[in-house]
């Protein structure tokens, strides 16, 4: 089985414009073009640039969350320009020709044992279907938070969505091409630094969830106030931890149209985090991984401040003869913050939200409970919500990346249902809150 290789940093827009002018005859500018090979297919964009001295060449793929990573080993003679990038387990090699009076670029990629040819266009000098995106910032429990707001060439539409922030501290790059990429299906969209990442002010690590949630809800208002967009045509979308967040929000701010939680755990944020240890460690560990999880269990505990270090102390000193106790992950004590994010747990909120809400989850997904799902539609049942709907992605990750049979292993890309699930059930929940507005003059 190949490693597949996932490519981060994002940002690209994609399109093209036979109606443009080319600039023929200039090497320089953007190629973009469809990857194939067997089943798999990507959109691919080279930025070829130029200085005094050298080229430079810039990749990028939405769907493989790549943003302008930059190639190496770049080598331009006549009309031919070739050029490497490289992962840590391969070397993928580009040889590339300029033809048709430079106005396309025919190449090959090699790695590993595997070749593959394409075929990608230049983009017009002026493109209208470039988004327009803008830089924004708001206050929140007094501190200046930073965000974007993508907008898609349609200026008059009035929906939106909003990806909400999610753990750790990636800032909003993480949610980057999803922004772009709905943004090109007519969505204005929003994403932001939380607290203490990229450049927002404050400290996420030391945040309670509260102050956390209550920074979601100050954006969202910031948007809508911002934009004229009211919260009716707005919907949120949140992964992982940020899913967790979205029927708190839909509880706090009843008039938005939806929610969409992908990846959602349907237990709280520690119940998450020891299943992924045990999914992690259950074929190195074997029989007694019941055991090694209960230990691994007071570890977390005592991170939320449910238990006491004299206690896990003595819990660890009771079992470290076992042979799997190597396997159970335990802090520097003298280092750790308590943690009550950990305590947090959606499902009390789902139990009372009305909004419509699709729910995503991947047959691949390691992280969270594999029957999140279900107890997130019991819930929804239990605030007798009938709008709902549930889909498994099969092959899907965590990440949402597909991690099924490939032909072409090396890349990895969103699952190809996921953007179209998602694009398709919109309009079946938010049309008749658009055309509601309509009727009364918004």
């Amino acid at each position: 089985m190949k490693r597949r290789i996932i490519i981060l940093i994002v940002i690209g827009i994609f399109s093209c414009n036979s109606n443009k002018k080319i600039d023929k005859g200039v090497k320089t500018g953007n190629f973009v073009g469809v990857f194939k090979y067997g089943n798999f297919s990507d959109e691919i964009r080279f930025e070829i640039e130029q200085d005094s001295a050298s080229f430079s060449v810039f990749f990028t793929s939405l769907e493989q969350n790549a943003n302008r990573i930059p190639l190496q080993n770049v080598k331009a003679n006549g009309d031919s320009i070739n050029f490497q990038l490289q992962s840590d387990f391969y070397t993928y090699s580009f040889r590339n020709s300029w033809t048709e009076n430079n106005t396309k670029l025919q190449g090959s990629l090699t790695v590993d044992t595997v070749t593959v040819h394409y075929t990608l266009d230049k983009e017009p000098l002026k493109n209208n279907n470039t988004l327009k995106s803008e830089e924004i910032s708001f206050q929140s429990d007094g501190l200046n938070l930073k965000g974007t707001i993508w907008y898609p060439n349609n200026d008059h539409n009035q929906k939106a969505l909003i990806i909400v922030a999610s753990s750790g501290s990636s800032d909003r790059s993480a949610s980057r091409a999803e922004s772009i990429l709905f943004a090109q299906r007519g969505f204005t969209t929003f994403h932001y630094d939380k607290r203490g990442t990229g450049n927002s002010e404050g400290d996420w690590q030391t945040a309670t969830m509260e102050e956390l949630l209550q920074d979601d809800i100050n954006a969202i208002k910031y948007f809508s106030k911002s934009t004229g967009i009211p919260l009716a045509t707005i919907g949120i979308k949140g992964s992982s931890q940020g899913a967790a967040k979205i029927p708190y929000i839909l509880s706090e701010l009843q008039n938005l149209n939806y929610g969409i939680v992908v990846s959602c755990p349907g237990v709280s944020l520690l119940e998450s985090d020891l299943n992924y240890w045990k999914n992690r460690n259950t074929e190195a560990i074997g029989n007694e991984i019941q055991d090694a999880t209960k230990l691994q269990r007071k570890v977390f505990e005592f991170i939320a401040g449910e238990l006491s270090r004299t206690d896990l102390e003595a819990a660890l000193k009771n079992e470290n003869s076992k042979s799997w106790f190597p396997h159970v992950w335990v802090p520097n004590f003298d280092e750790i913050q308590t943690d009550k994010k950990l305590l947090y747990s959606p499902i009390p909120y789902f139990e009372t939200t009305k909004q419509p809400v699709l729910i995503l989850q991947g047959t691949k997904d390691e992280i969270i409970p594999e029957n999140s799902y279900e107890m997130i539609s019991k819930a929804l049942i239990k605030s007798n919500n009938e709008n709902y709907k549930t889909l498994l992605l099969d092959g899907a990750s965590h990440s949402m990346y597909y991690v099924g049979e490939s032909d072409f292993s090396y890349w990895s890309k969103l699952h190809p249902d996921y953007l179209a699930t998602i694009n398709n059930w919109i309009p079946t929940v938010s049309n008749k809150v658009e055309s509601n507005l309509n009727e009364l003059g918004h």
